[in-house]
């Protein structure tokens, strides 16, 4: 069995920790500095950090503060937005990143997962994709969220594993900051679809949510959310003490 992983995400707004409910109706939380060393120092497996309006205000990532944010965990870090170009890798992963999520770059361009990979390995390169569900099916959406690409999205992310891409993460624009759970339909079509790690982003509103989630869909790798840790309703250490009492394996 492995691990099952607990992963915070800092979505950063002009150099600010921000949260929302269906990527919309944005407030600030926090210092994306102060968050990250809190997650670091308290039972985090991962980070990840978005700068979640950089490929919509068609800019570069903030290196600033995620140099700052690098130089304060000792966890793995996952950066996107605004990843369009191979050199966005490699600024990205000099400024400390050790893995590299790409969203809106790879719609449009196809060829930047495989070109990344090839480059850095499969292991730098994550494939983050925005989904909602559009007259029953999955539409992959691109820009934050704002904008419907009409992309099947099931098809998309095998299209992604088969160019290199070595870690997904779904994010459910349907459940996301809803705190109604995991959204399980969606994640199970993904986990029959690709044989990577699978990362479970939007929904996550107590303990439970995760238990039934590693419970139901033991293929899911890892557990993402955000305000639920940002505003401590949930503390980490609890969660995976919890985890583990129901039968998953977490690291303590």
């Amino acid at each position: 069995m492995i691990t099952k992983r607990i992963i915070p995400c800092l979505d950063v707004k002009n150099g600010r920790v921000v949260k929302g409910v269906n990527f919309k109706g944005l407030n600030d939380v926090s210092s994306p500095i102060e968050l990250a060393r809190y997650y670091s120092e308290n039972g985090a497996d991962e980070l990840v950090f978005y700068d979640i309006t950089a490929s919509f205000e068609g800019r570069q990532l903030f290196t600033d503060i995620l140099k700052e944010v690098a130089s304060q965990i000792f966890i793995p870090l996952t950066v996107g937005g605004g990843i369009n170009t191979l050199d966005d890798f490699d600024r990205v992963l000099k400024c400390g990143a050790d893995k590299v999520s790409v969203n809106s770059g790879a719609i449009r361009n196809p060829e930047l997962i495989s070109e990344a990979a090839k480059r850095y390995g499969d292991q730098c390169v994550v494939l983050s994709v925005d989904i909602k569900r559009v007259d029953g099916s999955f539409h992959v959406f691109a820009k934050g969220g704002r904008e419907d690409t009409g992309i099947e999205a099931i098809e998309w992310i095998k299209k992604g594993v088969n160019d290199g891409a070595g870690e997904i993460v779904v994010n459910s624009i349907d459940t996301d900051g809803v705190k109604g759970g995991f959204d399980i339909e969606m994640l199970t079509a993904v986990c029959n679809a690709v044989n990577v790690p699978v990362i479970a982003s939007g929904g996550a509103g107590n303990i439970q949510h995760f238990v039934d989630l590693f419970k139901t869909l033991p293929k899911v790798d890892a557990g993402l959310a955000a305000s639920i840790f940002h505003f401590g309703e949930v503390k980490i250490n609890d969660l995976k003490q919890t985890l583990k009492d129901n039968g998953v394996i977490v690291r303590l």
